[in-house]
């Protein structure tokens, strides 16, 4: 098992102590530090800022929104920040949610599926700068077609000036559902597993092993990254630690959504909370934020923790470890935390 220090994207301004946290991060052992966007603060410019200042510990995404760049500006932002770390890179990205999608990029949130997995080729192809990039598209048609609305007819296939450190940059994917995970284990190298579940490992074994088993599939278990997102709370007192972090499984199963289409959701529904998902969304939708808060059942937000005593971590560590994850992305906010999560495994 390998630790990666998640911190996420900013609230209200920076996080103050990010560079003490990455500092800890790498003389703990931790493997990876990784940044994430929403609608605030973007995912690459702290990862460069904080990273300069690091030697060893590798620089990931988990996630960067695919509507926020073309996929030939992802591609150069990740051969930039590779060259700068000395090959430490780990691009990691996701399709975010229609209500991000469509009111904060004013794109189309339709066909996510065939969206990622055509993006992630394009990354792939100005990655390896074997040929000038084309694609025919629908999606990220390269060149912009001549008969394309608004189109000067000028537009040429180009491959990056930059020569890339490494064709093969880690891409590894955001999913949640079913149909993602498996797409995610046929074209990337990892999956970003946020609210893993125990209880459904051997279901998502089943949606990794239908990716893998795919013609022309990338990877096969044995190399392929699972990291998830866990709250990893050292403590004597696991009801307080569940009481921490119920706002958080409240505003993701309520607020992080729309009625129609909420991916966070959907998985606890998975996980056996239909009805608890039911109520939390029509107390959120109706601005009646504290009454979603205490919806949230105990074990619920148990569910995608890792909580305890230091030795009964660590043996819920194994069982993770057990069930395939090969990575946990934790959310450390002091720098003693970091030393001791870093002894547990």
């Amino acid at each position: 098992m390998k630790l990666g220090l998640q911190l996420g994207y900013w609230g209200q301004g920076p996080i103050d102590n990010a560079p003490a946290l990455i500092a800890a991060a790498e003389e703990a052992g931790f493997e990876a530090v990784f940044t994430a966007e929403s609608w605030g603060s973007d995912a690459y410019t702290p990862l460069a800022w904080w990273g300069a200042a690091t030697e060893r510990i590798r620089l990931g995404t988990a996630v960067a929104q695919l509507s926020a760049r073309p996929p030939t500006s992802l591609a150069m932002h990740a051969l930039t920040l590779d060259h700068l770390s000395g090959g430490r890179h780990i691009v990691g990205l996701g399709v975010s949610g229609p209500q991000v999608v469509e009111g904060w990029y004013g794109q189309p949130f339709t066909k996510p599926l065939a969206r990622t997995r055509e993006y992630v080729q394009i990354v792939r192809d100005v990655l390896a700068r074997e040929a000038p990039v084309r694609n025919p598209g629908p999606h990220y048609p390269l060149p912009y077609p001549d008969d394309a609305p608004g189109s000067s007819g000028l537009g040429k296939s180009l491959k990056p000036i930059t020569h890339p450190l490494r064709a093969d940059i880690p891409i590894w994917l955001g999913a949640e559902g079913p149909k993602n995970v498996a797409q995610t284990a046929e074209i990337a190298d990892g999956w970003l597993a946020i609210f893993y579940s125990l209880r459904l490992a051997d279901q998502y074994e089943e949606w990794l092993a239908e990716g893998f088993g795919r013609p022309g599939a990338r990877r096969s278990r044995d190399d392929f990254e699972v990291a998830a997102t866990a709250q990893v709370v050292i403590t004597d007192d696991v009801a307080a630690a569940i009481e921490r972090y119920r706002p958080s499984t409240a505003l993701y199963v309520g607020g992080m959504g729309a009625k129609e289409k909420n991916f966070h959701a959907e998985l606890y529904r998975r996980m056996g909370y239909g009805d608890a998902v039911d109520e939390i969304g029509a107390l959120f939708r109706a601005g009646k934020k504290a009454e979603a808060m205490a919806a949230v059942p105990d074990e619920m937000v148990r569910e995608t923790m890792i909580a305890g005593t230091a030795d009964e971590v660590r043996a819920q560590i194994k069982q993770w470890e057990a069930a395939g994850v090969s990575m946990l992305l934790v959310t450390a906010r002091d720098t003693g935390t970091i030393a001791e999560l870093a002894t547990l495994v």
